[in-house]
């Protein structure tokens, strides 16, 4: 629970500063201001009182036990500070100064350097190169910021120290309460990982807000975020989204996993709840703190103009959320309520001369209404509207059984009613598409909740056989497994593979064909060429012995011309496969989350419109189903415009095999079955094509 941190006993400020504006002034005058209860205690070696509390030259002199030290000295006296406070007793430090791994070699091992003496002495650090961290509810605001917010449900961790500012600053102006605040800086020992496991634990704390660039230990950051959203909502916007892979991919997968797809990934396994925008992340965490979660996806709008309604009701089908049909006995008593003007179906308008009271009475009877699982209500500013009065009309009806998010749109004319919806716990926003995404957020986890339980399937598969071919190729350096061997792999973990061999010669490939059986597929065998079509290395639908032969030579010909260095194998022959719907499956190798399985629809779909899903191995059956369900083109394997439905649990089944492969083998670095062609049901799928690379293990 990071007890000396962030519910420390007595701290001590090294550096404390007579001067206004220098940092160790405004961090001991946060903790004198804040109301701190604990013992404080200042360092300064040039001065004898600070701010009316006796300062001392250092710890030692001072004869005080600390549990939290917070150090704002120049860099080169850190290390003596840091030593300084852990003689004195304390278990955890903050470290404010910069000037460490962001500025170069030198401040990178010295920051390495303090976190190994810290860590082998049991002590906790946080930063360097940090705002520091607040703790509303034990009046301790061991930062430099500005604000010191009201006590609430909302916790921060926040990779940069001017987000915090600006998070405080917002929650200052929104009246909103905070629990704890705090600025990782450059992460030397604490990180996110660490916060999420306290926070996740803290009964203060109702939702966890994160703001990251990047993530320390990503197996780590998945069993804590795991952990902490099975009873909490985490909310994290992610920076450094467009950034290029860091590594050159020879897969399809490993070309369309770009920087972020690990961290979408990893966040979708571990239950948490992605922000695009600083706004965004906000708006969720404001709902989430205030209103219950939704017990299903059916929304009910109460508006006062048809317009804000209408934009609401496309908001809501657009986010895959259900503009709810009222029940009969709802229509009927808004009926008896609203002017005859009034529309009772959903959208509900209570018209612009709406007052209070039809407020309460569509709210009530939406509430009531068992088709109901949320509620947006709208208010625009007519000349008859009355917003504070009708926010107080809110607050009065308001149940805390169902979600209700509030839109009160305009300027100063609002701002009453606005002030009023947020001392009311109701959270409101300027646009009824900003409280739709913030319910969606919520709808979202409250079904993460309510997921089965993961169940990872173990197919009986020939690991023996598997390990082999891989010692092999690690042993000559042959990184790239071609596709004899790659469907030899796939053989292994029971995938369908059509029949096929190695030929070296025209007559070896005829004699293969003989025994295979016409039609076939001719495909070039080396391991220097990774798109074999582009360089006239395929070759479909050869229906006689003349074929098999004449394809041979010419393709020997044409490749030995493109390609004189490649080293060739030979051919590959194989049977032709049958028809079907043509998919893409794959894995690459994340660095920081491990396997990360990817699928999508072949041709178009995945070279040019990049519509694929990923995933984090190990997968349960729900979840590569879900993998499916969520790319554009899922509707073309259910079938359109009469046609059949393909054998979707048959890709599904695949994905799984793909993943305990990727969680066996962790020598394969990336691999594709590029098509995987999948028939209806009863019908057998086929891995048409293979390719795998793999990368030599450390000590290996």
């Amino acid at each position: 629970m990071l007890e000396a941190l962030l519910k420390p006993d007595a701290v001590a400020v090294i550096g404390a500063s007579r001067s206004p504006g220098k940092v160790g002034y405004e961090i001991l005058a946060n903790l004198i201001e804040g109301g701190f209860e604990g013992d404080i205690v200042p360092i300064n070696p040039t001065s004898n009182k600070v701010l009316g509390l006796p300062c001392y030259p250092d710890l030692k002199t001072s004869g005080k036990k600390i549990d939290l030290s917070v150090i704002a000295v120049p860099t080169k006296f850190v290390r003596q500070a840091v030593v300084d406070s852990i003689e004195a007793g304390a278990k955890a430090v903050t470290i404010i100064t910069a000037g460490f791994k962001e500025v170069g070699e030198e401040g990178a091992k010295l920051e390495s350097e303090l976190a190994a003496y810290c860590t082998a002495r049991e002590v906790r650090l946080l930063g360097p190169n940090c705002l520091g961290l607040i703790n509303a509810h034990h009046k301790m605001n061991a930062s430099f910021a500005k604000h010191m917010p009201k006590p609430g449900g909302i916790t921060i961790m926040s990779q940069s120290g001017a987000l915090c500012t600006a998070i405080l600053d917002w929650a200052s102006e929104r009246h909103l309460g905070l629990a704890k605040l705090v600025s990782m800086g450059n992460k030397a020992d604490l990180s996110e990982t660490d916060f999420l496991t306290a926070f996740g634990k803290d009964d203060e704390t109702k939702v966890i807000v994160g703001y990251l660039e990047s993530i320390v230990a990503g197996d780590a950051f998945i069993k804590a975020a795991e952990m902490a959203t099975a009873s909490k909502p985490v909310v994290i916007f992610k920076s450094g989204v467009t950034a290029a892979g860091g590594k050159a991919a020879s897969s399809h997968t490993g070309s369309l996993a770009g920087a972020d797809a690990g961290y979408a990934a990893a966040f979708k396994r571990s239950g948490i709840i992605r922000a695009d925008t600083f706004e965004a992340m906000f708006d969720f965490a404001t709902a989430f703190a205030m209103q219950p979660l939704p017990k299903g996806r059916r929304v009910a709008i109460i508006t006062n103009a048809g317009g804000p309604g209408i934009m609401a009701a496309d908001a809501v089908e657009l986010s895959g959320l259900e503009v709810t049909t009222l029940a009969g006995s709802t229509a009927t008593a808004l009926a008896k309520k609203l002017p005859a003007a009034a529309s009772v179906g959903n959208p509900i308008d209570v018209l612009g001369d709406a007052d209070p009271g039809r407020y309460a009475d569509a709210l009530n009877a939406a509430q009531d209404d068992d088709s109901v699982d949320a509620i947006i209500v709208i208010l625009t500013p007519q000349a008859m509207t009355n917003p504070l009065e009708t926010a107080r009309a809110i607050e009065s009806n308001t149940r805390n059984e169902k979600p209700i998010l509030v839109s009160f749109m305009g300027g100063a004319d609002v701002t009453p009613g606005r002030e009023e919806l947020v001392a009311s716990n109701l959270p409101d926003y300027p646009a009824p598409e900003r409280a739709v995404a913030a319910l969606k957020a919520m709808v979202d986890y409250a079904e993460w909740l309510r997921r089965p339980p993961r169940v990872i399937t173990r197919f009986p598969v020939n690991r023996r056989r598997v390990e082999r071919i891989i010692r092999r190729h690690v042993r000559t350096n042959e990184l790239q497994v071609g596709e004899a061997a790659a469907k030899d792999v796939l053989r292994a973990y029971d995938f369908n593979v059509p029949a096929g061999t190695i030929a070296l010669t025209a007559d070896q490939a005829v004699e293969a064909a003989e025994k295979i059986g016409y039609p076939l597929a001719m495909k070039i065998a080396s391991p220097d060429i990774i798109h074999k079509s582009d360089m006239g290395g395929v070759k479909l639908n050869l229906a006689t012995a003349d074929a098999v032969r004449d394809a041979f030579d010419l393709m020997i010909m044409r490749i030995q011309q493109r390609a004189p260095d490649a080293k060739l194998n030979g051919v590959y022959i194989e049977k032709m496969c049958g028809r079907g719907r043509e998919v893409i499956l794959g894995m690459t190798r994340d660095p920081q989350f491990g396997p990360m399985l990817m699928f999508g629809l072949g041709g178009i779909f995945v070279e040019v419109m990049k519509d694929v899903t990923f995933h984090i191995a190990p997968i349960t059956n729900e979840e590569a189903l879900q993998m499916l369900q969520t790319t554009r083109s899922f509707e073309l394997l259910t079938g359109v415009r009469g046609q059949a439905s393909v054998d979707i649990d048959a890709i599904a089944t695949a994905l799984q095999r793909i993943s305990q492969l990727a969680q066996d083998f962790p020598e394969i670095s990336e691999m594709d079955i590029n098509p995987f062609i999948v028939g209806h049901v009863g019908q057998d799928s086929v891995a048409a094509d293979a390719r795998i690379t793999l990368s030599v293990r450390e000590g290996k």
